[in-house]
C-alpha cells in the first residue's frame, strides 16, 4: 500500500491529519481513499498497526546539522530526536529564536543541505509554517511505532516512512501559483483554478517522476473542491511515495551521500 500524509501538529476535526491511500501499477497511481485523523493519538494508533506500506509524510524528519552542532545536541539522529522530543514548544521557540537572533539578517535560519534544492522551509522554523513543531509532534510517533526510516533509522521494513514535500511536486507542475489556503477570505477563484490545473497535470502524468494519477470523477472533484489543499497535499505525498516504491529498497531513491542526521526529501 502507498500512503501520503498531510500532517498537522495540532490536529482537530476541522483540520485533521489527512492520509491518502492507494497503489501503483505500471506507472499509474490509483487513489483508493482518504482517511482523516482528528488527533495525534489517532495518528499514533494508525502508525502502530501492523501492515505493509511505503508512506510519504509532509513533515521534516531532521534538524540542520549546523544548528545541532552549534547547540551541542547529540549528532546521532535517534539520540538527537529523543533529546528534541524532551523539550517543550516554548523551550524550542526560545532556543531557536536565540540562535537566529545572534545571526546576521538574511541568514537567520540554519538549513538542511537539500532545502534550497527542494524549496522547503528550514526545519527549525517555528512560524509560517511551524515545521519545527511538526517535527516535534510527529517524529517521536514514528520512533514509538518502530517504522523503518531509510538512511536514518532501522525499523520494521514492512512499514517504510519517507519525508515528502508536496510543494516540490506542485511547483514542478504549476510553478509558484498558490493553490490553497486555510483562510476563507483567501480561498479565491485563482486558487481554485490552480487546483484544477494541478490535478489535471497529475492525471496526465506531466512530471519528471514518470507517474500518472488515476482518480474517479468524484475523487477529482473532491480534490479540486478542498480549498485548504490538505487532501491534495496528501495525494501529492502519495505520488512521491509511489516514485520511491519504484526506486526500490534499500534506498528508495534517496541519495547515497545523504546526511544521516538531516535526512532527505524523497524525489528532491
Amino acid at each position: 500500500m502507498l500512503v501520503g500524509c498531510d500532517f498537522s501538529s495540532t490536529p482537530t476535526k476541522r483540520k485533521p491529519v489527512v492520509l491518502a491511500l492507494g497503489a501503483c501499477t505500471g506507472g499509474r497511481v490509483q487513489l483508493e481513499r482518504l482517511e482523516k485523523l482528528p488527533t495525534l493519538a489517532a495518528f499514533a494508533q494508525w502508525l502502530a498497526q501492523p501492515g505493509e506500506w511505503i508512506a510519504g509524510f509532509d513533515f521534516p524528519f531532521g534538524l540542520p546539522r549546523e544548528l545541532v552542532e552549534h547547540l551541542g545536541w547529540p549528532t546521532s539522529w535517534r539520540e538527537c530526536m529523543q533529546h528534541y522530543a524532551g523539550l517543550t514548544r516554548p523551550q524550542i521557540r526560545a532556543t531557536f529564536a536565540g540562535f537566529c537572533n545572534a545571526r546576521p539578517v538574511g541568514s537567520k535560519f540554519a538549513h538542511r543541505r537539500f532545502d534550497k534544492l527542494a524549496g522547503s522551509s528550514p526545519s527549525m522554523k517555528w512560524v509560517n509554517p511551524p515545521v519545527a513543531y511538526m517535527l516535534h509532534a510527529a517524529v517521536p510517533l514514528l520512533l514509538d511505532a518502530g517504522v523503518h526510516i531509510p538512511g536514518l533509522h532501522d525499523g520494521d521494513r514492512q512499514r517504510v516512512a519517507l519525508e515528502a514535500y508536496p510543494g516540490l511536486l506542485a511547483r514542478e507542475l504549476i510553478a509558484r501559483r498558490s493553490y490553497k489556503s486555510d483562510e476563507k477570505a483567501r480561498q479565491t477563484a485563482d486558487r481554485l483554478i490552480a487546483r484544477k490545473d494541478l490535478v489535471t497535470a497529475l492525471e496526465q502524468g506531466r512530471t519528471r517522476l514518470g507517474l500518472r494519477l488515476k482518480l474517479t470523477h468524484a475523487q477529482h472533484d473532491m480534490l479540486v473542491e478542498d480549498a485548504s489543499g490538505d487532501s491534495l497535499d496528501a495525494v501529492l505525498c502519495m505520488v512521491q511515495a509511489a516514485w520511491a516504491q519504484r526506486q526500490g529498497a534499500p534506498s528508495y531513491g534517496l541519495p547515497p551521500d545523504l546526511d544521516p542526521l538531516e535526512g532527505w526529501i524523497v524525489s528532491a
